[in-house]
């Protein structure tokens, strides 16, 4: 008898743990081998609208709510310093992040100083290209000549601000007083290059990013994409996860291919995010790759061969199971 009620506790602890935003203060629970989501409501964190996060995350979330028994709808966030805040505090469940943040967060550093995250990655998913865009009457030809410049950084608390202080600081300049840095989301960046009230951006995203696009649809030759790929070594002391890359002609119309500084992107959980749900999205990730593409051709880069490489952020048990 008393057998009996030990198992019977035990299957009534591995149900609690096996739902979804309700569960989130249950440690992550195997939940068998299934890999079955179960019911309950999910929030994803996203990035600026315009932005491949806000695009992708919402095509996610539909995916999600109509193949599973989760409910799961996208925001608008000012992407990832301000994701893995908020992921930790409770008000998300699951996060787009830079790769290079999330190795921030885990290791307690930058904007996380001192304080270590307790975040886990579903699948390191598609790279995103450091895109610097400058008027070409600006007289911008570096990164170095964007000193006493109006340069858009982007929004606060962004894996773009990140980037964005990173080359700057590559390049021997002082973010806060070397150049006049305006911190804007990718909306207010267009709208300020096609103005003329910035002389030129940083934005790390997917390739092609909507807004990107629009700027040089608009303009034309009167703006020009930089060669950052001189500052890729003093990157990789910071962080060896930066990579070179190019953004191919065809993205935007260029004349050329542009050689450019990569990082790949982390779908993010917390420790206790419930197993079978972890199972069940990142199976979702590559079972419906296809349609996902549909919503953004970025999604064509996420691929298994790649998802388990997140270190230092640890990979979550239950997608472990579904990536093994």
């Amino acid at each position: 008898m008393k057998r009996a009620l030990a198992a019977a506790a035990v299957l009534a602890l591995a149900v609690t743990g096996c739902g979804g935003k309700q569960q989130t203060d249950q440690p992550a629970q195997s939940c068998g081998q299934a890999c079955e989501a179960g019911e309950g409501r999910i929030t994803i964190a996203t990035g600026n609208s315009g932005g491949v996060y806000y695009v992708l995350g919402g095509g996610l979330a539909q995916l999600i709510s109509n193949t599973t028994k989760l409910r799961a709808t996208a925001a608008e966030t000012g992407a990832s310093v301000q994701n893995i805040q908020q992921l930790v505090a409770g008000n998300y469940d699951v996060a787009f992040s830079l790769a290079d943040t999330a190795a921030d967060a885990v290791h307690g550093k930058g904007s996380f100083d001192g304080k270590p995250q307790k975040i886990q990655a579903l699948s390191r998913i598609y790279p995103n290209s450091t895109q610097v865009l400058v008027r070409t009457d600006s007289g911008i030809n570096s990164v170095a000549d964007m000193k006493g410049k109006r340069i858009s950084t982007g929004s606060p608390k962004s894996g773009t601000e990140v980037i964005a202080n990173r080359l700057l600081q590559a390049a021997g300049l002082k973010p806060d007083t070397d150049v006049q840095a305006q911190r804007l989301d990718l909306a207010k960046t267009a709208d300020g290059m096609k103005a003329g009230t910035l002389d030129g951006l940083v934005w790390s995203g997917g390739l092609p990013t909507a807004q990107i696009t629009d700027i040089t649809t608009a303009l034309k030759d009167k703006v020009k994409f930089l060669d950052i790929t001189p500052l890729l070594p003093k990157l990789k002391q910071v962080n060896d996860v930066y990579d070179q890359a190019v953004i191919p002609a065809a993205t935007y119309g260029q004349p050329a291919d542009v050689p450019t500084v990569v990082v790949p992107n982390l779908l993010l959980v917390r420790e206790d995010f419930p197993a079978n749900n972890a199972c069940a999205i990142t199976k979702l990730l590559f079972d419906k790759q296809a349609e996902l593409a549909k919503v953004h051709p970025a999604a064509k880069e996420i691929t298994k061969q790649l998802a388990t490489r997140t270190d230092p952020v640890p990979l979550h048990p239950g997608a472990k199971q579904a990536l093994g």
